[in-house]
């Protein structure tokens, strides 16, 4: 790979193709490719959240999916082969559970807003969720391993619940969707209170 790599415009893909890792070439529009590059997006939009200020146990998180999305790219530029193991869903696993008891359960909908960290990784939650869909289109054609699948699912959880906690680090909160169910209740409770008649 190093050699490859000290020599980036090839040409090679000029006429709409590119290689694989295991030397074979496919059309740049095929499933997989198109799997690859939402990884990779997903990869970079998470390099971009990097750049904000976060607790350094998120930053730590973050870094570590980096690069076992770097694996899952790999994984995926290889037909057959295996990068990504099953221990990495582990780590989301853990995570998920020890950030979601710090926060409150949820009464509404909330909106992809606040902070521009949480804004940021409500961005990765919905590239994850496209990089999944692509991931699912790609095992419909081909066999792939389940856990690529699995982790992207499990990424998108994590990239919600850490959204929440990066809108409270300056005691911030979630932004709410204003639905009409939770503006009649609202209002309801108001006039139960003596508040409203």
């Amino acid at each position: 790979m190093g050699n490859r790599l000290t020599q980036i415009a090839t040409r090679t893909g000029d006429n709409g193709s590119t290689g694989l890792g295991d030397n074979t070439r496919v059309s740049k529009d095929s499933l997989r490719v198109h799997a690859m590059g939402d990884v990779d997006e997903l990869n970079s939009q998470i390099g971009l959240l990097l750049c904000e200020p976060m607790p350094e146990g998120v930053r730590h998180l973050l870094v570590e999916v980096q690069h076992q999305l770097f694996n899952l790219g790999g994984e995926l530029s290889i037909p057959g082969f295996e990068l990504l193991k099953a221990e990495a869903l582990l780590v989301l696993d853990d995570a998920l559970a020890e950030h979601n008891a710090t926060l409150p359960r949820l009464q509404e909908f909330i909106l992809p807003a606040g902070t521009r960290a949480a804004s940021l990784a409500h961005v990765c939650r919905t590239v994850a969720r496209r990089a999944e869909r692509a991931v699912v289109a790609l095992e419909k054609a081909e066999a792939l391993k389940d856990t690529p699948r699995q982790y992207l699912n499990r990424l998108s959880d994590l990239m919600f619940v850490l959204a929440r906690v990066l809108n409270r680090m300056h005691g911030g909160d979630d932004v709410y969707w204003k639905s009409e169910r939770m503006a009649k209740e609202t209002a309801n409770g108001m006039a139960q209170d003596g508040v409203a008649q």
